[in-house]
């Protein structure tokens, strides 16, 4: 059973190779930072290419997810193949003299399909095990060249599986079952836009300016005027807006995580440096801490929406 296993694989490596080109071992030029990661996941595994073409290796990184998730394309592109490759389902999108591959993902676009950075190309699917559950294996080649995927993404600090790696997959499973909707806990699949406390929390409270008991859908973090906002998620940009009650407002897009649909709101900001239909990455700077609206000084609103309704962003920490 092993051997028909490893022909299997073999069969696979060599299918793909031949869809991407074959291997190189020549040292490839550094691929420019301008895509997305494909699933918001951590690295499970890095790459580590071999050092002679026919020795083992891993020709590209694993990306930690849950079965069912969306991937989407790290860059714009056209989809040159999207089927079954020795049982496993497999798409190749080509963006010029580049080439990333998305394995075992339940494709959702047809060969010829021209996509965006960012949009939703397939679901990931069972079949390729790594420490923690399943993971996406995400390749990229230049010609004949492999070389980095994560390199797409620029000085990105994406870094190997975390030590919190199980509590990461809880969180998107937790996700998959409805813990949120039960009120439990989702840590993980969001980082603090900025580091400070919270200082007013979710829920019915009275209102600073107006001294009548609204609802206060999100959280104010504490931070000082001109601090730094970040992503607390890879996403595309919603919305980017004014008005007297928000000041300055981003709305971020994360799409669909574990079957619900995931945003994230940022209020009284100075400014944004981002604009609508930008995709970002998790931890990149989107704009400064503020004090515009309605607000008693300088801190951040943040706000999180799930399939549309307003939660508890301290759910997610």
């Amino acid at each position: 059973m092993g051997t028909v296993r490893n022909h299997a694989v073999a069969w696979l490596t060599a299918v793909l190779v031949a869809l991407s080109g074959a291997v190189t071992t020549a040292a490839p030029a550094r691929a420019a930072g301008r895509g997305v990661l494909p699933l918001a996941g951590p690295v499970a595994r890095g790459f580590d290419p071999p050092a002679m073409p026919w020795l083992a290796g891993h020709r590209g990184v694993d990306l930690l997810g849950v079965v069912g998730t969306e991937v989407v394309a790290a860059m714009a592109g056209r989809v040159v193949f999207a089927g079954t490759v020795a049982g496993r389902e497999v798409v190749v999108v080509s963006h010029g003299e580049l080439r990333t591959t998305y394995l075992p993902v339940r494709p959702l676009v047809r060969v010829g399909t021209r996509v965006s950075t960012g949009q939703v190309i397939g679901r990931l699917a069972a079949g390729h095990a790594c420490p923690g559950g399943q993971c996406l294996h995400w390749g990229l080649k230049r010609g004949e060249a492999y070389l980095d995927p994560l390199d797409l993404l620029g000085p990105s600090g994406v870094r190997l599986l975390p030590a919190d790696a199980g509590a990461r997959v809880a969180a998107l499973e937790g996700y998959r079952h409805d813990a949120l909707g039960a009120g439990g806990a989702v840590v993980g699949v969001l980082d603090p836009p900025v580091p400070g406390a919270v200082g007013s929390g979710f829920g019915r409270r009275l209102h600073p300016i107006f001294h009548e008991w609204r609802l206060h859908a999100g959280v104010d973090l504490r931070a000082g005027c001109g601090e730094p906002i970040r992503a607390a998620a890879q996403g595309r940009v919603a919305r980017v807006s004014h008005d007297p009650a928000s000041g300055h407002r981003l709305e971020l897009d994360h799409g669909t995580v574990g079957g619900h649909h995931l945003v994230t709101v940022y209020l009284h900001a100075t400014g944004y440096r981002v604009r609508p239909g930008q995709w970002v990455r998790r931890g990149e700077v989107v704009g400064s801490v503020g004090s515009t609206g309605w607000s008693t000084g300088c801190h951040l609103h943040f706000g999180v929406l799930v399939d549309g309704r307003y939660v508890d962003p301290e759910r997610f920490r």
